[in-house]
């Protein structure tokens, strides 16, 4: 076939085409735009393929990345309903207008309450004597701020399990190298033990506590000065402390709960859910101690 019968079939087929309604134009604008679509779908095709498969009843990440509580997560843990989300954390500027004027120079300032009129309570837990696996599964699942003030001579065999509960939220703070009655201790005696734990816990963890809770609650002046000196910020003691608080005691606002188990070698699980419980119960929740008190 030569070159001109070529173009003269090619004209006649488009104009049956045409005639038939067959046949539609395609705007090369639109040919780019169906590509594109084409590709979107097969790149979508092929994340679902490759998106790792979840256990059942666990929920997507959320948009920082972070794994969402199933919602059953409450009922889980013995609660009735969800626990509910803590108030923003104040500013710097207003956690310094929480506490006052600062203590007297060279001394850690002492808080056994913060001083907010926001409902929540802080829950901290002593020593680390309680090393209950679940434990862990429950602070990530209900998102719980919970701050643990550890003593080496107790914690220390067991440091790994409370670098699991860091990596799911909670904080390690300085509770001494051998939990001695502090009083009783010479100001050498106080420093070696409070700064020698903020050693030991920055070469584990990574970081140096600002928080310190002496053993007993009981200090001086010497304890003061030598946790100033040491970089901490706030000695914190405490008002209301566990076994959990007696059925119908108020709690009131920024009160920080000293929280040990029913007993030795009790699930720290079972004394949380009944704190939890008791709090709810009054209408409070439960915020991170250190964002009142940094």
């Amino acid at each position: 076939m030569t070159r001109a019968h070529r173009l003269l079939a090619g004209v006649l087929a488009a104009g049956a085409l045409a005639l038939t309604g067959c046949a539609q134009s395609v705007d090369p604008i639109e040919r780019l735009g169906r590509k594109a679509a084409e590709k979107a779908g097969e790149r979508a095709h092929h994340a679902e393929r490759e998106e790792p498969a979840r256990p059942a009843g666990q929920a997507p990440p959320d948009e920082r990345g972070e794994q969402r509580a199933p919602a059953s997560a409450h009922r889980r843990w013995g609660l009735s309903e969800p626990l509910a989300p803590a108030p923003r954390p104040p500013t710097r500027t207003q956690r310094a207008a929480l506490h006052g004027a600062p203590g007297a120079p060279g001394l850690s300032r002492v808080v056994d309450r913060v001083p907010t009129k926001d409902k929540v309570v802080f829950l901290t837990f002593d020593d680390g004597a309680e090393r209950d696996p679940r434990f862990v599964r429950m602070v990530r699942e209900l998102r719980l701020p919970v701050s643990m003030f550890l003593t080496d001579s107790v914690a220390g065999p067991g440091y790994a399990h409370f670098g699991r509960l860091r990596a799911v939220g909670a904080t390690v703070q300085n509770h001494t190298l051998d939990h001695p009655y502090l009083p009783g201790l010479s100001y050498a005696g106080q420093r070696w033990e409070i700064c020698g734990q903020q050693d030991k816990l920055k070469k584990r963890f990574g970081v140096r506590p600002t928080l310190f809770r002496p053993p007993y609650g009981e200090y001086n002046e010497d304890t003061l000065r030598a946790a100033a000196a040491c970089g901490i910020r706030s000695v914190i003691t405490w008002r209301t402390s566990t076994p959990a608080p007696a059925e119908g005691a108020s709690l009131h606002p920024g009160d920080i709960i000293r929280a040990h188990s029913h007993g030795p070698g009790g699930p720290l699980t079972d004394t949380t859910t009944h704190l939890l419980r008791h709090i709810q119960s009054q209408g409070y929740t439960v915020a991170r101690l250190e964002d009142y008190t940094g």
